[in-house]
């Protein structure tokens, strides 16, 4: 048995989603920006799926930009409004990927803003009366918070996030990544001036995102080169790409509740199973608090061992992947930013696992029972 429980790094693509999108390698290879027929149809179908995607989130297909990803979106969420609107001082937290951290830091190091980070406890809960605080004293600011950790699964009020901003005339950019695709956000009543997409963490294709972008705010584009995307994004579309992006998130709202309800079931296994079988075994963030995290992510650590620097390697002999932290930290010497921030022991051995539909719960006894036996000798 071979078990891949790495799906917040990625999700395999669903047949269903490569179907949709063969044409478009095989048959429809027009460009999109060419006005002969050839262009039109290709055209035709990148517009179909931005309404698709629009209707999902019930917003308006004039506010969706295709992108290369969620990094990229997230990218131009904050370069973009802060250089565009002349914002001098953002607001984050240190748990953020660091799609957004780096480059907010970035930002701060080339002296265009101030950075502020939300203050919060050791389980990563972030302190809102905190945010409250600081936009009192910078008005004018971008807050950029994730709606999910990637890591350690906690979710984040976003709801509650964006009404503040909205009460203090701040700029708001959630990054969805790990929870587009998974829950549905409803951009009507969320009081987000940005969030963003990416198709592979939903059984998309790599190399496609998209960029929701609040009308109201006017940016300039952070690709230069061409009248793609509205002017908003130079470069000839990833047609195939972006076919997918749309069929995928299409499925995942269309299947939603009954692969969470199989999901959560995996994830409340692994942890009834763990707790029985690992002596000294805890839970990072709130990973294991079905309400107040992802349901695809469980962040398990496990006591001090003489395994532990090698924990990942004996996971993948047993044929089980998973991830030590962020995935896109993976093969980095450098331990996760965020179970640093939390105060995580770094002699414990730390794991990410995370689930997608195709996982089964002989997949997960698999694991918790290879888990067992590499922990047997270790002390309570």
């Amino acid at each position: 048995m071979r078990v891949y429980l790495d799906n917040a790094a990625t999700t395999p693509l669903d047949k269903e989603v490569f179907d949709a999108m063969a044409p478009y390698m095989l048959e429809h290879f027009g460009n999109p920006s060419s006005i002969h027929g050839h262009g039109r149809e290709v055209r035709a179908a990148i517009e179909k799926a931005r309404k698709t995607i629009a209707n999902l989130l019930h917003t308006s297909p004039a506010e969706i930009f295709f992108t290369s990803g969620g990094t990229e979106a997230d990218n131009t969420a904050i370069v973009c409004t802060i250089r565009a609107l002349g914002i001098k001082h953002a607001i984050t937290s240190r748990l953020e990927h660091h799609a957004v951290l780096h480059t907010l830091q970035m930002l701060e190091k080339k002296g265009e803003l101030s950075l502020s980070y939300l203050r919060h406890n050791a389980q990563g809960v972030l302190d809102l009366e905190h945010l409250e605080e600081l936009l009192a004293q910078n008005p004018q600011t971008l807050v950029s918070v994730m709606h999910a950790n990637n890591e350690i699964g906690n979710l984040n009020d976003i709801e509650a996030i964006g009404t503040i901003c909205k009460q203090h005339n701040a700029v708001f950019h959630a990054d969805t990544v790990q929870t587009m695709g998974h829950y549905r956000h409803d951009l009507q009543k969320l009081n987000a001036n940005f969030i963003v997409g990416s198709a592979h963490k939903f059984h998309g294709p790599k190399g496609v995102g998209f960029l929701y972008a609040d009308a109201g705010i006017k940016v300039q584009p952070l690709i230069h080169g061409g009248s793609q995307e509205r002017n908003m994004r130079g470069g000839t579309e990833n047609v195939y790409g972006i076919i997918g992006l749309a069929k995928a998130l299409e499925i995942a709202y269309r299947d939603m509740a009954e692969h969470q309800q199989h999901i959560q079931g995996l994830k409340d296994r692994l942890i009834h199973k763990l707790k029985e079988q690992v002596e000294g075994l805890t839970f990072n963030g709130l990973s294991a608090e079905a309400d107040k995290s992802l349901y695809t992510v469980l962040s398990v650590s496990l006591p001090p061992s003489d395994i532990t620097e090698m924990l990942l390697f004996s996971l993948d002999i047993n044929k089980i992947s998973a991830s030590g932290g962020s995935a896109c930290s993976s093969g980095a010497n450098a331990g996760s930013h965020v179970l640093e921030a939390l105060g995580i022991d770094p002699n414990r051995g730390n794991i990410r696992f995370s689930f997608s539909k195709y996982n089964t719960p002989e997949e997960i006894d698999y694991v918790a029972a290879k888990l067992a036996q590499l922990y047997k000798k270790v002390p309570a």
